[in-house]
């Protein structure tokens, strides 16, 4: 009896716990050069394990192999998370120490919890429609822009923090993490969407109302204008800006932008240079009639800002973040309301444009959709 390839790989990712453990206990692991040595071989290995396995009926989709990989390195993730935090303890010690010490940060944390829970679980998703030959191109589209985003952040946060002289050979594990998914997303964003075909006169209705005549749409013109406003005020506040509301802003809702470990700042200039100039092009996209681009970009936008925020609400929060830089009691609401909707805005958007997907679609769209009707 053959077993299917989704429980392969969810039984493969678990290996990790043991192996591990076991290298925590491996003399050589107190040497930073070993341990680059063996996060490049576990690695190798793993991954030449995975194409003997599929030798006898290999996948059609390349990109198995990526997924597969990757949510071996979500669970160690989860362990580095919840080792940091004291849920278990005697597995990535040697890491931490030889390895990569800024993941012991609260920012460090967060991001190990997110990618040991939903990037996890998208990998494990994405795998088991590729063994089944359905499509997954918007949770790849989701995944890419919440791995890319968490990727510039992390290793520019590293570079330029207050653990830039710390950098240790693992820090070179990163690197494929960041080029990988652009070439994943590259092949993500060729597979064809799933769309249902539309009539041309229905699609003609929908694209003629104005923004009050599609109620939707109205409110997320006003969450975007105050997203707008919000990413530029906070890109100032990140820079410093001598302003007296900037400066209150900074110690009473969010002093984590203090943080000399950078992240928080990265961050925010990474919204003002890179999320400021989409949420324009959203804009653009809710009044102007067939923008197809919206459908995909919404799902990369709403991948990062879900990402970003988690992380950054979290580091605001973590008991292990400075008294100083933790966001005060008498504040802790409206910090969590303004963080909160600005992390909720673009995941409505993005299900708004994937479920309805009329205003959208271009005359083009709708002839390769009647084609492929016709020949069905």
């Amino acid at each position: 009896m053959k077993i299917p390839e989704p429980i392969c790989v969810f039984v493969l990712s678990l290996s990790a716990i043991p192996i591990t453990y076991t290298v925590n206990n491996t003399p050589a692991s107190e040497d930073p050069f070993a341990v680059l040595g063996i996060g490049v071989a576990v690695l190798v290995v793993l991954f030449l394990l995975v194409c003997s396995a599929a030798r006898s009926s290999p996948p059609q989709d390349p990109l198995f192999y990526v997924f597969t990989v990757f949510s071996f390195t979500c669970v160690i993730d989860l362990i580095i998370s919840l080792e940091q935090d004291g849920f278990i303890s005697g597995f990535m010690d040697f890491y931490i120490k030889e390895g990569e010490p800024y993941l012991r940060t609260p920012y460090g944390r967060m991001i190990c919890y997110w990618d040991g829970t939903v990037h996890y679980a998208l990998y494990l998703m994405m795998v088991t429609r590729i063994s089944k030959r359905q499509g997954y191109r918007s949770a790849g589209l989701y995944w890419l822009g919440s791995i890319l985003l968490s990727m510039i952040v992390f290793l520019a946060g590293n570079v330029v923090g207050k653990y830039g002289s710390d950098i240790h050979p693992a820090f070179l594990l990163n690197i494929p993490f960041l080029f990988l998914p652009v070439w994943t997303g590259v092949k993500v964003s060729q597979k064809p969407r799933n769309l249902t075909p539309r009539a041309a006169d229905e699609v003609a209705v929908e694209q003629q109302k104005l923004p009050h005549q599609r109620p939707l749409d109205l409110l997320l013109l006003v969450f975007l204008f105050s997203a707008i406003a919000y990413t530029l005020f906070r890109g100032f506040v990140a820079l410093d800006c001598p302003l007296e509301s900037c400066f209150n802003y900074i110690y009473q809702y969010e002093p984590y932008l203090k943080d000399p470990v950078a992240y928080p700042r990265v961050q925010m200039l990474v919204y003002l240079f890179y999320a400021l100039p989409l949420l324009c092009l959203f804009v653009y996209g809710l009044l102007k009639p067939g923008c197809i681009w919206m459908l995909d970009w919404t799902l990369v936008f709403a991948g990062a800002v879900a990402q970003a925020q988690f992380t950054h609400i979290g580091g605001s929060l973590h008991p292990w973040t400075p008294y100083t830089y933790r966001v005060p009691e008498e504040t802790v609401w409206p910090f969590l309301l303004m963080n909160l909707l600005y992390a909720l805005g673009p995941q409505i958007l993005a299900l708004r444009c994937l479920m309805h997907p009329e205003f959208f679609l271009s005359p083009a769209v709708l002839r390769e959709a009647d084609q492929d009707k016709k020949i069905q």
